[in-house]
């Protein structure tokens, strides 16, 4: 099954975790200029105008794609930055493409995989195509997002109740585990740069702070270690260094280390380089395992959480390298 298959399945894992984290940052974001105004009261025309570009630049970052954004664009609006990130099919990123890119792999691989998989995704992918930037906007968003987030978990809960815990099941959890060890980085890579404690006072950076920990769907579980102590070091440890929180980077890399090694595997050459991406992610375990608090706290420049994210970033490479580029496969 390797080689085509395998990459395929990887992929719907990367790609189905991709769109849900991608729905909860927007939708997260999105709400956040309101629930600003709501606490600290309306802005100057010239501040709100700055704060919304600053916001919607957010989001960009934190998908990782302002580069091809600016590029298509140029600036930061409401309207674009939705279409971009949600039904724009010529972003390779955005919720439309995600989906149907999950919805070809599974469609190749129908035979092998419950039929049940098959329902949710063609079941979401139906449903959103049929979505217009105009309804987006002009009904709730959050509904809209909410939505997705219900598809994702659903794909989620038929996967883990019905497949086999086979190399299929394996190749999808590294996917869907890599890629939230990515997103989690990009996240509160976008946290650091955006918070700067010397200027912000703690009223005024309480709002983005608690928009970081809602968009991993951590805000509670973070109340009951840190209580009121919301800070940009304690929001950091918190989804790096915890390792039962199940979208912390620590986590992650942990599901993803036990997917892998439970890949079976008959070529003894192959064995080889899958022991070699085994110790590789053991490195970047052993990296975060020497990681302190205060680390962190000390990391302004956000040196530290951008290694990490390129390590990461390295370890889906190497794992392209050790199982799919053997032919002419192509998720």
């Amino acid at each position: 099954m390797l080689n085509r298959n395998a990459e395929a399945l990887f992929w719907i894992g990367r790609y189905m975790e991709r769109a849900e984290n991608h729905a909860r940052l927007v939708d997260v974001h999105y709400h956040l200029q309101i629930d600003k105004e709501a606490a600290f009261g309306e802005e100057t025309d010239e501040a709100s105008d700055a704060e919304a570009f600053a916001k919607w630049a957010r989001i960009v970052d934190a998908l990782g794609s302002r580069d091809a954004y600016e590029g298509q664009y140029g600036a930061y609006t409401e309207k674009d930055v939705l279409y971009y990130t949600t039904l724009d099919r010529d972003n390779p990123n955005s919720l439309i493409s995600c989906v149907s890119y999950a919805r070809g792999n599974v469609r190749t691989l129908r035979e092998k995989l419950p039929s049940e998989l098959w329902d949710v995704v063609n079941g979401c992918y139906l449903w959103l195509r049929e979505k217009r930037p105009d309804e987006v906007l002009g009904e709730s968003p959050h509904q809209f997002y909410a939505r997705i987030k219900e598809w994702t978990s659903l794909f989620l809960g038929v996967s883990m109740s019905v497949m086999p815990r086979e190399n299929e099941w394996h190749f999808i959890e590294c996917g869907r585990y890599l890629e939230r060890a990515e997103n989690t980085l990009r996240i509160i890579r976008s946290a650091g740069q955006t918070v700067n404690q010397e200027k912000w006072d703690a009223a005024g950076s309480y709002p983005y702070l608690q928009a970081v920990l809602r968009s991993v769907s951590g805000y509670q579980p973070f109340r009951r270690y840190y209580a009121d102590g919301i800070t940009l070091q304690a929001i950091m440890e918190f989804v790096v260094l915890n390792n039962v929180f199940p979208r912390s980077l620590q986590f992650a890399l942990h599901m993803l280390d036990e997917s892998l090694c439970r890949i079976d595997l008959q070529d003894k050459s192959l064995r080889i380089e899958h022991e070699r991406m085994i110790r590789q992610i053991g490195k970047v375990k052993a990296d975060i395992a020497c990681l302190e608090r205060e680390d962190l706290a000390i990391d302004s420049e956000g040196m530290i959480i951008t290694h990490l994210l390129k390590a990461t970033q390295q370890l889906g490479t190497v794992f392209a390298k050790t199982f799919f580029r053997m032919g002419e496969a192509s998720a």
